[in-house]
Order: structure tokens, then sequence, then C-alpha cells
């Protein structure tokens, strides 16, 4: 009778021990990363910009350096040009704090290999997967669609007049005036309030208020013929506690 239940026991803790055994392996197991991709405008370092205290950390201009206000030390990541498609291939360098208007920090070195509009620089951070290798390079983006086209379903490849895409880029960027909005208000007068307050601490002239219907004011400044016209009072309104604000093209 002992024997009998002492096997009925192991058997019920072989059973126990396994169903633990294999709740840990699920429990183990991570979900595939997701690479971070993002596309925006690049606030080139300039020595004022550190001592004017709006970015933390001093840029060299020796190498392609690139900070990034989230993304790890290290972090290799791919940099393009769209009007272009010129292509940075490095690592980011370090964290840094700048205004959330940017999507990342990048020395003239880098803006000059890109070709950017310094009025206007619009481009796209890709992460990549890390290697074991890695030398930050300069390349050009035609080389790797080039590749994936070569590999797809001929029935999948539609071929476009890229020097026409490019043309229609370049003139939709010359025309495009950009708007910065403040913020939204239930009252006229609160509106009125807060941009004569504004013009007094900034200096700003073309701030003026919309009215979106009955019950809805906004405050606006613009047009800006080009980013860079608008980067000055965007990082003037972020001082003053001005944040996430939002950008329209016109």
């Amino acid at each position: 009778m002992n024997l009998n239940k002492l096997i009925l026991f192991l058997i019920i803790f072989i059973q126990i021990t396994a169903c633990v055994n294999n709740n840990v392996v699920k429990i183990s197991q991570k979900d595939e990363k997701i690479y971070y991709s993002s596309s925006g405008f690049a606030l080139i370092y300039e020595e004022s910009l550190y001592k004017n205290k709006i970015v933390n950390k001093k840029l060299r201009n020796k190498d392609f350096v690139v900070m990034h206000s989230f993304l790890k030390r290290n972090t290799p990541i791919k940099i393009i040009n769209p009007v272009n498609s010129k292509v940075i291939e490095t690592k980011i360098k370090n964290k840094a704090n700048y205004p959330k208007i940017f999507n990342v920090l990048i020395n003239k070195k880098i803006a000059t290999a890109l070709e950017l509009d310094l009025d206007n620089p619009f481009i796209e951070i890709i992460e990549m997967k890390k290697n074991k290798t890695f030398i930050a390079k300069e390349g050009n983006i035609f080389d790797e669609e080039k590749n994936v086209a070569d590999k797809a379903p001929v029935d999948e490849i539609k071929m476009d007049d890229l020097s026409k895409n490019l043309t229609e880029t370049k003139e939709k960027q010359q025309k495009t005036s950009f708007i910065l909005v403040i913020s939204d208000f239930y009252y006229i007068d609160s509106a009125h309030n807060l941009r004569n307050d504004l013009i007094k601490k900034i200096n700003i002239n073309n701030i003026s208020i919309k009215k979106i219907n009955n019950n809805k004011y906004r405050l606006l400044v613009g047009p800006f013929k080009n980013f860079n016209a608008l980067k000055t009072t965007y990082i003037s309104l972020n001082k003053l506690g001005f944040e996430g604000l939002n950008i329209y093209n016109e």
C-alpha cells in the first residue's frame, strides 16, 4: 500500500514539474524586435545651439556624428535624403536633449554628404540590425532598391520616372510654406490675451487668430517660407514651455 502511494506521488510530481518547465519556456520567449523608422526634419549642429542651451551636448564635425533623443548609443542607423536618395550609414554617438520638433541631431559633415537643403533639412531615419563589423559610410539608396527589385517577381515591379519624381518633389518643397499652431481656444479673448503676451515676450509679428467655428479660435504663427525660418520661432516658444506644437504645410 505504501509502495503504491509512493509511485502515485512520484507520477504526480513529475507531471507538475513538466508543467512548470513548459510555462518557463513560454514566458522566456521574446517578441521580435521592432526597428525604429521615422521621417522629419534634422537639427544641424552649431556651437550657438550648445551655448544657448538648445542642445545639451556638443558635436564634432570631424566624423559622421549623430545624436538622438531616445535611441541608445551605438545603435546603427541609416539616414536618407529623400530628395536625391543619398544615404549615410552610421551609429548613434550619444543620447541628447533637443527640441521635439526635430527627429535627429546631426553635424554639418552629414548634412553636406547628404546634400541637404539647409532651409528644409527633411530626412528619413531607419534603424538597422546590428552587425559585428560596422563602418560609418556614405551610400546611395538606388543600389539597395536595385537589389530588392532583382529578387522580386517581375509582375510586382513598377518602374517610375525617378527624374520626374525628384523634380516634382523639389518644386513642391520650393512652393511649400509652413504654419505653426500654438493652441486652440474656446473664447476669442483668451486667444487675444496670449497673442499680445507672446508678441511682447518673443517679438513675433506674424501671429494671428483664425476662427474655426463659433466655439473654436486658433492661434497661429506664420506663414514661414521654409522650415529654417520657422525653427527660431519654435525654439523660442519651446523655451516658454510650449511643447508638441503642430506644424502644417500650406
